[in-house]
């Protein structure tokens, strides 16, 4: 069998780097390896991982074709031969006829499944082939017609139920099943959608594919128009999955807003579905209004969706394109289209979440998994399967869990009043915990302050739930679906009578006053004349949005969180005097438990980044403590396709003025260190053009010395060279400042006036350190001041350095709890100084200021392609040099016109900035 391959498809002539990253990915795809891909942005990784992987799916297929040829073949062979009398002796004690019979039955029988395999096959090729030459075309514009004027009857008719419901009747939908802990619901589909398919065309099994995975929509986007346009376009199934937020077309649904809300009212509205098709049946009705259904989930319209998602490549907004056009649901239809694609495209928490991958129907099982921008990928894993909660969120909890049971207590069965006793049980534990009592104002209860770190086990008897199996609590949250009827009947009374902290009166006063209310909010929505709302309106609008919701599903989350092993996680009891303030969060410190599984039902997993470095924590925290062995990881790295000299990485150990560079926690905040960093700034931006990008290790220490630099004059004086911007507070800021930045930078490049472009001022781990792209004149130099080592006083953070020191090995003489710092640091930096060079003609400084960063442990955490080309100056008059010979190389429109007549030294801007 062929385990590498020299030639792959490839829309353009691919780099010699790109030819090396797909054969090592071929190979560790073939022999099922655990890989570690390194490719710097700019050189093409997405296309590399999609000719490589999608290469070696093609040959992988035409292999299994090839060997169930040759078996069918021998099988029929075989067969034939046992006919003949002669051919068959037997030397046991058996008759002749016994051996005879059991040899030509197992003949037959893997003859008879290879045929169903190569049957199945044919006709799944003949399918996508029929699809893809549009054959079912003038079906679909015809069922497209006949379905416009249903649609719009079937929303109106949903209108109509709603608001014709009697009040006695309404709340069925709010009831708790009758709950069986030892049912198990096997033989059906988690899918409802394909339950009502009566020939099967919907269960499909699943073929062998590949899923990529990155950490946010847009990426995953960006990949598949990369897929667009590789030479796989025409002829891959691919599917992209998202959640509801992202792919729901029903806009009565979307308008709800919160994750949370669309998820229940589309899980409700499959839940009527599937009653509405029992009762067609023949089953007898319960009296009460015909519940909502969603007129976009029906199976002929999905199936008729999966078939063109399979056909064609899409993204999520043509998806969602597709799903109005044809009037189905495209997260319903994507998913139905898993079983046949060939390559899945999803967010992280779709692979790395057992329960979501479940939910998802991803079956990983001898699949390939492809991990991309996997650099935090440990913090992912533990973020995914961390959770906490504040008093505030566990008092309200309490209380709308209390009056729903209080309300339905006539209508719930008695193991459902069992279950709910035991979670207000539960919660009030944990209140307690907390410092405070149910039943009373969060925000009234003071309580003492400090930090409390606990194990799992010991936490459970703080909080007096030892006795309380949650794995069962778990099954029941699950199964019985508590927290979104606790989460429908808070957003229907909310504001009706149901209270958010405190009980409420009886069932019949919430009815008596229930209008009045509706009745006032009417009259209040009525007196508004005010076009835009102000900030503080907003502001009061949102935090009810928050009241209003439950928070239930957190408190489901962190039960959950409460099963882990006791050595493989922690509690953190966090009090800050106030109840409502205080909270309970778990923090997971052994993320390989999650990734076990991942890492054994794949058949090969490749973990790809543009900075992997350093990867020798990641290996012992994700591989090793997972049980992968030495010899099924393969590790490559790539440099990147700049010429050497389009890249010049200086480490600054002094100053212009011979101030050695130490930012430690004891010297960065002296007026000399600052005073020193200025004068670097104000020398590099005398000859650096375009854009610079300063990269200061917090955001505490970048207001203090910048507010210094305000002081002393210096920020006045960086003003006179660029514009300066700083980093928003605000996420949604963040792309006007960027504009601006450009825009700036622009017009000094065309006006070639007094500025000569930009500063930004930004922070390692901020809004602009990861995903941003500052390339050509945006980055032209990117400043490190100091090293962004983590809080070293942070309970979680010691209390995970105490675990690796633990449980990991001692490698180099130091402690595992060390090398997780440094790793921390250098990764941060390794994401920052990456937001510069990004393409082959760009290019680009970077500037190490801090004498630390030429430890040569320090150095070798650096991308490779950095490390090579990096000096270290002891003194800043070389470092500069170096600086104004790389200006001087590309043209740049900016000259510098001050020059020292005295010295006639490369510190000539020394004597202007200080």
């Amino acid at each position: 069998m062929e385990n590498s391959r020299t030639m792959f498809p490839f829309p353009y002539q691919p780099y010699n780097i790109q030819e090396q990253f797909m054969q090592a990915l071929y190979g560790a795809l073939e022999q099922g390896k655990v890989g570690i891909f390194e490719s710097p942005t700019g050189t093409g990784k997405s296309l590399s991982l999609i000719c490589g992987a999608l290469s070696w799916l093609a040959d992988h297929e035409e292999r299994k074709r090839q060997e169930a040829a040759a078996l069918l073949h021998d099988g029929e062979a075989a067969l034939s031969a046992s006919t003949d009398p002669s051919s068959t002796t037997s030397s046991s004690a058996e008759p002749d006829w016994i051996t005879d019979f059991v040899q030509k039955k197992a003949e037959r029988d893997l003859v008879s499944k290879l045929k169903e395999e190569e049957l199945k096959r044919k006709k799944r090729e003949e399918r996508l082939e029929m699809i893809r030459n549009n054959v079912q075309l003038k079906y679909a514009m015809k069922r497209k017609n006949c379905e416009d004027d249903e649609t719009f009857k079937l929303l109106q008719l949903s209108k109509e139920e709603k608001t014709e419901a009697p009040e006695h009747k309404e709340d069925e939908e709010l009831i708790i099943a009758e709950y069986e802990s030892d049912d198990e619901l096997k033989g059906k589909s988690r899918f409802c959608v394909a339950e009502d398919d009566e020939d099967d065309e919907l269960v499909e099994e699943h073929v062998t594919k590949i899923y990529y995975c990155s950490r946010t929509h847009s990426q995953l986007a960006q990949f598949v128009h990369e897929v667009q346009k590789s030479p796989f376009s025409k002829d891959i199934s691919l599917v992209t999955l998202g959640s509801r937020q992202n792919l729901c077309i029903n806009e009565e649904v979307r308008s709800l807003g919160s994750i949370q809300r669309i998820n229940d009212c589309c899980m409700e509205m499959q839940k009527n579905k599937h009653e509405k098709q029992h009762h067609e049946e023949g089953v007898k009705r319960k009296r009460g209004p015909a519940k909502t259904v969603c007129p976009y989930n029906k199976t002929s319209a999905l199936q008729q969706m999966r078939d063109v998602v399979l056909g064609t490549v899409h993204d999520i907004e043509q998806l969602l394109k597709l799903g109005r056009e044809t009037h189905s649901c495209p997260y319903y239809a994507t998913r139905l289209s898993i079983p046949p694609a060939q390559l899945v495209v999803l967010p992280y928490q779709m692979v790395l979440h057992e329960a979501t991958r479940k939910a998802a129907g991803v079956q990983l099982k001898g699949q390939v998994v492809i991990i991309d921008e996997a650099h935090n990928l440990s913090d992912t894993l533990s973020c995914i399967h961390s959770a906490e909660l504040n008093g505030a969120q566990l008092c309200r909890a309490h209380s709308q869990l209390t009056q729903y049971a209080d309300r339905y207590k006539s209508r719930l069965k008695a193991k459902n009043l069992m279950y709910i006793k035991q979670i207000l049980f539960v919660v009030e534990g944990l209140v307690q915990v907390l410092g405070g009592k149910v039943g009373q104002s969060p925000q009234g209860q003071t309580t003492p302050t400090g930090i409390e770190m606990l194990t799992i086990n010991n936490f459970h008897f703080k909080a007096h739930i030892d006795n309380i199996n949650l794995f069962k609590l778990q099954k029941y949250f699950e199964k019985s679906m508590i927290s979104r009827k606790l989460g429908g009947f808070v957003e229907k009374y909310a504001g009706s009578g149901v209270s958010l902290h405190t009980q409420t009166n009886t069932n019949k006063e919430n009815r008596r006053i229930e209008g009045l209310n509706r009745y006032l909010q009417t009259l209040q929505s009525n007196q508004s004349t005010t076009p835009v709302s102000s900030p503080d309106q907003q502001g009061s609008v949102e935090a009810d949005k928050v009241l209003s919701a439950s928070p239930m599903m957190q408190v489901e989350g962190f039960l959950m969180a409460l099963t882990n092993s006791n050595t493989d996680g922690r509690v953190v009891v966090h009090r800050q005097g106030t109840l409502s303030d205080n909270s309970v969060k778990f923090l997971l410190l052994n993320p390989a438990v999650h990734f076990t599984q991942v890492l054994k039902e794949c058949r090969a997993v490749i973990i790809a980044g543009g900075t992997m470095q350093p990867v020798s924590d990641f290996k012992q925290e994700l591989l090793f403590s997972a049980g992968v062995g030495e010899e099924r990881i393969t590790e490559f790295s790539c440099g990147h396709v700049i010429p050497p000299e389009n890249i010049l990485p200086l480490v600054l150990c002094s100053g212009p003025s011979g101030q050695e560079l130490d930012f430690t926690f004891q010297n960065r905040d002296s007026p000399r260190m600052m005073d020193e960093t200025g004068r670097i700034l104000s020398n590099i931006c005398n000859v650096v053009p375009g854009g610079v990008v300063c990269f200061f290790p917090s955001y505490d220490y970048s207001r203090r010395i910048i507010a210094h630099w305000e002081a002393s004059g210096a920020l006045s004086r960086l003003s006179n060279k660029k514009k300066i911007f700083q980093e928003p507070k605000k996420a949604n800021q963040v792309e006007q400042v960027l504009s601006d930045f450009s825009r700036c930078i622009q017009r000094c490049a065309l006006d070639g006036g007094g500025l000569t472009g930009a500063l930004l001022f930004s922070v390692v781990g901020g809004k602009m350190s990861e995903g941003i792209n500052f390339s050509d004149d945006l980055g032209r130099c990117v400043v490190m001041v100091g090293m962004p080592y983590p809080n070293i006083k942070s309970p979680e953070l010691q209390e995970k350095m105490s675990y690796l020191d633990k449980h990991l090995p001692h490698v180099g003489g130091r402690s595992p709890g060390q090398a997780l710092i440094e790793n921390l640091c250098m990764k941060a930096v390794n994401q920052s100084i990456g937001r510069a060079i990004r393409h082959r003609g760009d290019y680009s400084s970077i500037v190490l200021c801090d004498r630390r960063y030429s430890r040569p442990a320090t150095l070798s955490k650096l991308p490779t392609w950095i490390k090579a080309r990096t000096s270290t100056h002891t003194s800043f008059g070389p470092a500069f040099a170096a600086l104004r010979k790389v200006r001087s190389k590309y043209n740049s429109v900016y000259t510098h016109s001050k020059h020292c007549s005295a010295t006639k030294t490369y510190l000539c801007c020394l004597c202007i900035v200080s």
